[in-house]
């Protein structure tokens, strides 16, 4: 039977003869050592596993550690240099070690870059989920929150998973702060809304001629003539439960939202009933069905007609009023416009001028006005003027006395504040020369 004859009994066989029967050792390298240094170890951070072992048999190794796969191994010699060897298959190699008295140690870095790797591979799909999770609930407050608002006021929609949940903000007892007596110079529209109101506390007095609840009340006016005022005056007098939203919350980037966001208010509004529900600019999903190319936009489509249902559909809504408010009548569907669904349309115009003197009072409130302030002549200086153009003049004026360092506002700030606001700015040292003049003339 043949013998076998191990690489490292070669390699100890090979050592005994003189350095002259490996001519082959001669060839210069850059990266294998080929040279000894004076104590007869070689040189260089790689040798060849043959320097290897008989450097072991002379005793000039006295560490080695082995790489987790076994393929290579770094050593230290007697003389404290460190090299690197790359090991064949030879099972006899520790044996050689142990009985030469070297010390071996397995090395532990790969090991543990195979667990970072492994870790990081586990954990990155959980952070990669906790950070959308974290974005999407960032989404969520920014539009439905309002937690902390005063009086109760909280976003009705939380986390990622509540896109179809409706992001109206609920008052069980309305806190608005706002009432008619608040409110002034459209007279007409506060007295079909003080029905309403009325019909809330004293349902009796109405149901037992036969009246009905009117299901939807729609306010239509030019912007700033106080249509959000009159909901919240509405809010403040009734004292039932209050939901209030934008038409724009409905409609985002996921079909089917809207539609759900609609059924989840409706819900809500019918486990409080009687109650009352405030949609502000409800032409952003109410606008006429069908009027866009290819037939409009879907998703705004599938919300109003779940609006249209909601109001008055197989189930109705019974208890429930709506309220909305609108500056372009045009646009809307004639079917959100028909009697069932909005019984009222509430015009709310430009005051006249028994109106703006009316609304100057109210926004003089809180304010140091001189007597010399005849609000009369002030109400006849700003025809078409709305509520908000009203107060804006009355702000600028205190705005003005305050620069002026005035305790009171008088005549003379309020006729400059509406030249601000009319005119503009008046320009400082803006003086026209004789030239310019002679050619105006």
């Amino acid at each position: 039977m043949p013998t076998v004859v191990t690489p490292t009994e070669q390699v100890a066989e090979q050592a005994a003869k003189p350095v002259e029967a490996f001519p082959s050792l001669s060839a210069p390298s850059t990266t294998v050592a080929t040279t000894t240094d004076a104590s007869g170890l070689p040189e260089g951070s790689t040798w060849r596993y043959s320097e290897f072992i008989k450097a072991v048999l002379g005793g000039k190794v006295e560490r080695v550690r082995f790489a987790k796969d076994g393929s290579s191994l770094q050593l230290t010699a007697v003389n404290g240099n460190r090299a690197t060897v790359i090991l064949p298959n030879d099972p006899e190699l520790v044996d050689i070690l142990a009985k030469n008295g070297v010390d071996i140690s397995v090395s532990e870095g790969e090991q543990q870059g195979n667990a970072a790797s492994l870790l990081g591979n586990v954990l990155f799909p959980v952070i990669a989920f906790a950070g959308l999770f974290f974005l999407f609930r960032r989404a969520q407050d920014g539009q439905g929150g309002g937690g902390g608002m005063p009086g109760g006021m909280g976003g009705m929609g939380g986390g990622p998973m509540d896109f179809g949940k409706s992001k109206s903000k609920f008052q069980e007892v309305p806190e608005t702060g706002v009432t008619f007596a608040d409110v002034a110079g459209v007279e007409g529209a506060k007295l079909e809304l003080q029905e309403v109101v009325d019909f809330l506390k004293n349902p009796d007095k109405y149901t037992q001629l036969g009246a009905k609840i009117p299901k939807g009340c729609l306010l239509v006016g030019p912007p700033g003539t106080g249509k959000t005022l009159l909901a919240k005056a509405v809010a403040g007098e009734a004292g039932v439960p209050f939901f209030s939203c934008a038409a724009s919350e409905f409609v985002e980037l996921f079909v089917g939202v809207g539609a759900s966001r609609v059924r989840d208010l409706f819900e809500k509004a019918k486990s409080k009933a009687p109650c009352i529900v405030f949609i502000d600019e409800i032409d952003a999903v109410g606008r006429q069905r069908g009027s866009g190319m290819g037939g409009g936009n879907d998703e705004r489509e599938q919300t109003i007609n779940q609006l249209l249902t909601e109001m008055d559909g197989f189930e109705g809504n019974t208890g429930v009023i709506v309220l909305a408010a609108t500056n372009r009548p045009d646009v809307l569907d004639s079917a959100l416009l028909r009697p069932g669904r909005f019984d009222r349309q509430v015009t709310v115009d430009r005051p006249d001028v028994a109106g703006r003197v009316r609304i100057l009072k109210v926004h003089s409130r809180g304010k140091t006005i001189s007597p010399d302030v005849d609000f009369e002549k002030v109400a006849r200086r700003t025809p078409g003027f709305t509520g908000a153009d009203l107060a804006n003049l009355m702000n600028e004026a205190a705005i003005m006395a305050a620069r002026r360092e005035l305790t009171q506002i008088s005549k003379e700030e309020i006729a400059d504040a509406l030249e601000r606001i009319v005119a503009g700015a008046a320009k400082e040292g803006a003086v026209m020369s004789e030239k310019k003049k002679r050619l105006v003339d």
